[in-house]
C-alpha cells in the first residue's frame, strides 16, 4: 500500500501534468507533445531536486508517475473541451500540484538529513522548477518570474512545514497545514491581486 507521502507525490503529478497538458493544448500540441510537457511539469523539479540531493530521481523507481500522466493526458483528451475552456482550470491544478510538491520537496529533504533551510530551497524547487520547464517548452515566459506570488508561496509554506515539525505537530498534519498555506497563500495573492515589487532599470538606447 502507498504511504501518505506517496499518495501525495501522485496527487502532485497528476494535477500538475494536467496542467501542463492544459496549456500545451492550448498551444495546439499533438498528444505526444502535450505528454511530455505535462510530464516534464510533473517531475521536473523533482528530478532536480533529487539530483541535487545525491539520490535515483524518485520517478526512475516507479512507472506510476509516467502512468498518471498519461492518465491527465486522457483526461484533457476525453474532457478537453471542458478543461480548456475554463481558464481557472489551469490555476486550480497548477496551485494544487504547488502546495503538495512543495510538502514533498521539504519532507524528502528532511528525510535524508538536511538543515530546514535546505528543505526550504528543495521545497521551493520542486514545486516551482516543473512549471519554469514547462513554460520554457511552450514558449511561455516563466510564471515564477513574473508579478504574481508564486516561488514565495513555497517559502512560506516550507517555513510553515518548520514551525509545525519543530513544535511537534504530527507529520500528517503538518504536511496538510504546510500544503494548505502553500494553496492560501496562492489564492489570496491571486484574489487581491497582491504582488512582489518589480525591479525598474533603465533602457539603454544604442
Amino acid at each position: 500500500m502507498p504511504t501518505f507521502f506517496q499518495v501525495i507525490e501522485f496527487l502532485g503529478t497528476f494535477a500538475f501534468a494536467i496542467s501542463g497538458i492544459r496549456l500545451a493544448s492550448a498551444k495546439q500540441f499533438d498528444w505526444f507533445g502535450a505528454y511530455v510537457v505535462g510530464l516534464a511539469t510533473a517531475i521536473g523539479g523533482g528530478t532536480l531536486r533529487d539530483l541535487l540531493l545525491g539520490v535515483t530521481p524518485f520517478w526512475m523507481t516507479n512507472s506510476v508517475y509516467l502512468i498518471c500522466s498519461a492518465f491527465a493526458l486522457i483526461l484533457v483528451i476525453f474532457l478537453g473541451k471542458w478543461i480548456i475552456r475554463m481558464d481557472v482550470t489551469f490555476f486550480i491544478f497548477d496551485t494544487i500540484g504547488l502546495a503538495l510538491f512543495t510538502v514533498v520537496g521539504v519532507g524528502k529533504t528532511i528525510s535524508l538529513g538536511y538543515p530546514f533551510w535546505v528543505a526550504i530551497i528543495m521545497g521551493c524547487l520542486t514545486g516551482a522548477a516543473g512549471g519554469i520547464i514547462r513554460d520554457i517548452l511552450i514558449n511561455e515566459i516563466p510564471l515564477i518570474f513574473r508579478k504574481e506570488i508564486y516561488a514565495m508561496a513555497c517559502v512560506i509554506g516550507g517555513v510553515i512545514y518548520w514551525l509545525c515539525y519543530h513544535i511537534g505537530v504530527p507529520p500528517i498534519f503538518t504536511q496538510l497545514i504546510s500544503g494548505l498555506g502553500v494553496f492560501a497563500v496562492r489564492l489570496i495573492a491571486v484574489k487581491f491581486r497582491i504582488t512582489l515589487p518589480i525591479l525598474k532599470g533603465k533602457e539603454h538606447n544604442s
